[in-house]
């Protein structure tokens, strides 16, 4: 209301769009900013079709929502947090006008398959119109899961960490039960004249997507790169075709990792008739539809804002100088310590970094995509590359205020970029020569000897080592951490154990430190992970105490969450007896996908 005027600004919430659209549907130039998901940009359009509005005015996305896969493939990214509206404007009055496929969804009663209606299922679509995509089969059934649980009982859907958890729940009893095994066996594709219903059935797929723009699932891309695809086109969103995809458990699970599914045609035209009611969904509206005849043809094109990978509000780095169609960037990288001692001095703070390595990006590329290649670097080359460990998930771009996808890096450097870690333990070269580990047990004798290069087993008991732990753990987090890396320096093994056989990390997890669990983590040796210590391994010490972080911390690490402890319990178990359901939602998630790792994994063998 600031930046433009209180009149110029609707609350949706208040009548929906139809106000102001009627009040400037004569304005010269409009430009409408859509502050709000996927579904509330399709509501809009919606409206504008109803209206006929003729000049269509354009509509750029202010993503609000969950998914927000459309305003990912317009570059708007996939979420806000604190961008200045001024630059967000700025955006929306330079970007290009790009158009986008919209299409007609047609629901014809299908009663040659000869079933009996009930109460569950509906002859007729929440949408008959989408913009993202319409799917049926297993994605459906686990949002229609969701949408009827959620509202038998909202009251237990408050938290977004707990709808996760159903999601992934609801995902893996499916999976289980194999409700959407026989789908192939139940549908007709038809797509241009051509049938593809034996193609479908040979592949046994459990999912059908016809998808209409290339992000899905927030932030996906199941159409795959376009190197990748041979016999078709790259994905458009404004070409007149949809795309015809498949999946299977497995290729859905590999998803959110990089995977594509079956691509099975590009097409202007689909007919799908299916012989029994189908959980099915248009842009994340579901419902159990009866047996139909389902036709999909294009409806219109509307006028969509994208943003301009290069803002043209904004100087160039070097005006004389235009920005190389590839950048090479060296990448460093600062500790908290560093920042917050060095900051008033630039040059001190350059030499204060640690080199990461090398990226090679686009002259336009944002700084979401610089954090795709850095993570890729970092995977590739292993935390020992060019660093002595691997980023901590908290690092940022320093000269970075607000969200990456509307940074870009050639406004900030076209040679070198740093980044922060606030977890980053600088470590510096242990020498050869010998010496002597202060013990951080007992001072009077050392449970390591770096001289000798092996464990020392001295005759301090567990009850002796937690004491002496908790007095480092009363330091402050720099102390604590300080202290944990000099003992590391002067030649620790943090690998050792103490007579009871119980390792440092057994300890430092038992203490709730957080800072010592994450530094060994990083440094240690990971097979101490899954070691049974007095009956159970570290992940099952974690969640008895309730320790969220760390139990992530272990996760994260490779933990396995299918080991049992004496008495045959997991983690999950553990967590439950502690009574942390959302801890025990949480490790319960990471156990299904665990789980289906090690399925995909065996049937790749």
């Amino acid at each position: 209301m600031w930046y433009l005027n209180p009149r110029q600004v609707f609350d949706l919430s208040q009548g929906g769009p139809k106000e102001g659209l009627e009040l400037y549907r004569k304005v010269h130039n409009l430009r409408i900013m859509a502050c709000g998901g996927d579904g509330t940009v399709g509501w809009i359009l919606s409206c504008l079709d109803e209206l006929a509005i003729n000049p269509q005015p354009p509509v750029a996305v202010l993503p609000l929502g969950t998914g927000n896969d459309l305003a990912r493939t317009l570059n708007w990214g996939g979420g806000y947090t604190d961008e200045p509206l001024s630059k967000i404007l700025s955006h929306v009055e330079d970007g290009t006008v790009v158009q986008l496929d919209r299409w007609n969804l047609q629901v014809d009663p299908n009663h040659s398959a000869g079933v009996e209606p009930d109460e569950q299922q509906t002859d007729k679509l929440l949408l008959d119109v989408f913009n993202n995509y319409f799917s049926l089969g297993f994605d459906a059934h686990v949002t229609l899961e969701f949408h009827e649980s959620r509202e038998a009982n909202p009251e237990k859907f408050n938290s977004r960490f707990r709808n996760k958890m159903f999601y992934a729940g609801t995902a893996f009893s499916d999976f289980l039960m194999g409700s959407s095994k026989d789908l192939s066996k139940h549908i007709k594709l038809v797509c241009d004249g051509t049938d593809l219903t034996s193609k479908v059935q040979d592949l046994k797929l459990q999912c059908l997507v016809f998808l209409n723009i290339p992000r899905y699932c927030a932030g996906t891309t199941p159409w795959g790169t376009p190197g990748e695809h041979h016999d078709f086109e790259p994905q458009r969103h404004d070409d007149g075709f949809i795309e015809v995809i498949g999946f299977t458990m497995t290729s859905l699970a590999t998803l959110q990792v990089g995977g594509h599914g079956e691509r099975l045609n590009q097409c202007r035209e689909v007919t799908l008739t299916t012989t029994k009611p189908l959980p099915v969904q248009v842009d994340g509206e579901p419902c159990r539809l009866a047996p139909s005849v389902i036709h999909i043809s294009l409806r219109n094109q509307a006028n969509m804002v994208q943003k301009t990978k290069r803002p043209t509000s904004l100087p160039h780095l070097n005006d004389q100088q235009p920005v190389p169609e590839r950048l090479r960037i060296r990448v460093s990288r600062i500790s908290m310590a560093d920042y917050e001692a060095l900051h008033y001095d630039k040059d001190k703070l350059r030499q204060a970094s640690i080199p990461l390595g090398l990226i090679v990006v686009s002259g336009d590329s944002d700084l979401e995509t610089c954090r795709e290649h850095i993570q890729r670097l970092q995977s590739v080359r292993g935390p020992k590359s060019l660093s002595s460990q691997r980023l901590s998930p908290k690092w940022c771009f320093l000269d970075c205020k607000y969200i990456e996808h509307l940074n870009y890096v050639s406004e900030i450097s076209q040679e070198e970029i740093f980044i922060l870690d606030p977890e980053l333990v600088v470590m510096m070269t242990i020498g050869t020569s010998p010496s002597a580990m202060p013990d951080l047990v007992n001072s009077a004798s050392s449970l390591v000897n770096s001289r000798a290069g092996c464990i020392h087993r001295s005759n301090t008991t567990a009850a002796d080592f937690k004491p002496r732990l908790r007095s480092v753990r009363m330091h402050t987090s720099q102390e604590r951490g300080h202290k944990l890396q000099e003992l590391h320096q002067q030649g620790a093994d943090l690998t050792a154990l103490d007579f009871s056989g119980c390792s440092l990390l057994h300890h430092a997890v038992a203490t709730g430190s957080k800072e010592m669990v994450r530094y060994l983590l990083d440094n240690g040796n990971c097979r101490l992970l899954d070691l049974h210590e007095g009956g159970e391994t570290v992940l099952h010490l974690a969640a008895s105490l309730c320790h969220r972080t760390i139990c992530h911390y272990l996760v994260e690490a490779g933990a396995s969450l299918m080991k049992t402890d004496l008495q045959g319990e997991t983690p999950k178990n553990r967590a439950e007896k502690a009574q942390d359901s959302e801890l025990a939602a949480y490790l319960e998630n990471r156990q299904h996908y665990q789980m289906i790792q090690r399925e995909d994994q065996e049937t790749a063998v």
